[in-house]
């Protein structure tokens, strides 16, 4: 066993002893109920831990066995821990690399939310974004055939002696556009380009496509929806006529070893929490795992191969499942709108102008390991399926089944707080929307009659509806 292997049960133990001190503080999440239409959920936390303006999206669910909150708690440690290069003056935290995006979960996902996009020209902080890259073709396991150099994702950041592999860059080129009633709206279009690249040019054949953290709340409860209610609302023909044809992508998991229904990720390209976990400890973190035992260095990276030889994955499927189970137990916030009549009538106007055709307001889940997350009424807005989002949010990088015009259908609840999580709104799949009004007003393909019934209503039902969303 190696020394890096050996220092987990160490840390494993170091863990317990400090969540076993917090347990006894814990405060355990209460339900509430909101009526409708601005609709419940019936598992969200009402309690803070902290300021609301921070805290939003680090409530625990309720519900949880003690065994599981303190798991939970222990995988909340590893989230928040900061990793660095194997060795360090601490057993403690080391692992990190050889190549990487970030050094923590929380760094891209802070206080439990989402990355932050550049949101203008001269906009230069991005965190938690990065570039997905491919070749066209398919891997061995049905996913995006990766790049012989650079993999599946360009890792900006590096431990010393071993070069980065580059980093994106994003220039803005206004769209100008005119509501109906004659209001003036401008629109930001992202143009990507990787740059620095320390290893040669990706090649004319080259797919990126950029992609930013998304919040951490409901994943187990999404987790739990069976599959068969998922499929069930597929119309991949538009059978009915109602230009929504959404499908479901099918993913490798590399737990089973076996393609399962996609579930997470901007492109449903995960098919449960841990694959999604796994992935980004590997991918963002370049920590290894039982699921991904080995450092993605690229056939040119010989120095990043040299520092990565001769060690055991960097954390345990214990591990792993501590974060796994923090992650999916981050509980949905409360609802805003009650009594509020302006987000009572955009509540209507979401239904009437098709929003919930794709961003399904209602699912019951079923059974799940987690009891608490199992045969709950949810309110998740989404349908979990993959829809054509038209061009301008194409980035013509096909992910498994996901065309590269097709993005799965976000959930809703919560994204009225992700500027008080965070310090911004940045919202769809590269953050280049600073408002909900700019995210409504990219929808094209699939969500282009939704988009044009937003734009041609008035001011007043254009507010409501903006006064809706911002209650979730």
């Amino acid at each position: 066993m190696t020394a890096r292997a050996r220092h987990l049960d160490c840390w494993w133990i170091a863990a317990i002893v400090l969540v076993a001190a917090a347990c006894t503080a814990a405060q355990e999440a209460r339900s509430g109920d909101v009526p409708t239409p601005v609709p419940a959920n019936p598992v969200e936390s009402t309690t803070p831990l902290g300021p609301p303006d921070q805290n939003a999206f680090s409530n625990t669910l309720g519900g949880l066995t003690s065994e599981e909150r303190e798991l939970a708690d222990i995988g909340d440690i590893f989230f928040q821990t900061r990793w660095a290069p194997f060795p360090s003056q601490s057993e403690l935290q080391d692992g990190l690399g050889p190549i990487f995006n970030s050094d923590s979960c929380a760094n891209c996902h802070l206080n439990n939310g989402r990355g932050e996009g550049p949101i203008g020209p001269q906009d230069t902080i991005a965190v938690g974004l990065f570039a997905r890259v491919s070749l066209p073709g398919i891997s061995q396991v049905g996913g995006p055939a990766p790049h012989p150099t650079y993999g599946l994702q360009l890792q900006n950041r590096s431990i010393s002696g071993v070069p980065p592999e580059g980093r994106l860059q994003v220039t803005f080129s206004p769209v100008e556009g005119t509501y109906g009633d004659g209001t003036r709206y401008v629109l930001q279009a992202p143009t990507y380009e990787l740059v620095d690249l320390g290893f040669g040019p990706l090649g004319d054949d080259a797919l990126v496509g950029p992609r930013l953290a998304q919040q951490l709340v409901g994943m187990g409860l999404l987790e739990a929806v069976p599959e068969a209610t998922i499929r069930a609302l597929a119309d991949p023909e538009d059978a009915d006529g109602d230009g929504i044809s959404g499908r479901p992508n099918e993913v490798w998991n590399p737990r089973t070893e076996a393609t399962e229904l996609g579930r997470f990720g901007w492109k449903a390209n995960d098919a449960t929490v841990e694959a999604q976990v796994a992935g980004a400890f590997a991918g963002d973190i370049g920590i290894t795992s039982p699921l991904h035992p080995e450092a993605r260095c690229g056939d040119e990276q010989r120095s990043c191969q040299r520092a990565s030889e001769g060690f055991e994955p960097e954390i345990s499927d214990e591990i792993l499942a501590a974060v796994t189970l923090h992650t999916s137990t981050r509980a949905v916030p409360k609802p805003r709108g009650e009594g509020d009549a302006s987000a009572q009538r955009g509540a209507e106007l979401f239904r009437s102008f098709g929003c919930a055709s794709c961003h399904v307001e209602t699912l019951e889940t079923g059974d799940h390991p987690i009891s608490a997350v199992s045969n709950q009424t949810i309110h998740p807005f989404t349908d979990l399926l993959l829809h054509d989002m038209g061009p301008g949010l194409a980035d013509n990088r096909p992910d498994f089944l996901a065309s590269g015009s097709e993005w799965r259908t976000p959930p809703l609840w919560g994204i009225g707080r992700i500027d008080e999580v965070g310090r911004r709104q940045s919202l769809l799949h590269d953050g280049r929307a600073r408002s909900f009004e700019e995210a409504i007003l990219w929808h094209g393909g699939e969500g282009q009659a939704a988009m044009e019934a937003f734009r041609t209503a008035t001011a007043q039902e254009r507010a409501d509806l903006v006064r809706f969303l911002d209650s979730l």
